[in-house]
């Protein structure tokens, strides 16, 4: 079991009351930062627009497990890594694929209707 920062340099953390359970499991990989990385990464390839707002904080999610001593930076680095793949993994997956599909047809849909509604309004601008 690989110790946490708080632990190995016997310094407290902004979470005290996590110590505790911290204390029973290893630093790495973070199992934060592998949720917070796969969250992102779905969520920017559904949201495009906003894909480096998404990413930004998915990575900084991941950075706050550092700055609080509760991972070492490689055990952050690695969950990134490891989440890349499996993530890139799902897109091989039917079942994924067709929850993303449910997903991808309304946002569609949505693009085309605010489009629509654009240009309308800019034809009747220009008409004015």
């Amino acid at each position: 079991m690989r110790a946490r920062p708080f632990m190995q340099f016997n310094e407290p953390t902004p979470v005290p009351e996590d110590e505790e359970k911290l204390r029973t499991n290893s630093s790495y990989p973070s199992g934060h930062t592998t949720m917070g990385w796969a969250i992102a990464l779905v969520l920017a390839e559904i949201n495009p627009d906003r894909q480096d707002e998404i990413l930004q904080r998915g990575f900084e999610y991941g950075e706050s497990r550092v700055i609080v001593g509760f991972h070492y930076q490689s055990d952050v680095d690695h969950a990134r890594i490891i989440t890349s793949a499996l993530v890139n993994r799902l897109h091989t997956n039917d079942d994924f694929l067709q929850q993303m599909k449910k997903i991808f047809i309304p946002q569609i849909a949505l693009i085309f209707a605010i489009t629509a509604r654009k240009l309308a309004v800019m034809t009747t601008v220009w008409h004015l």
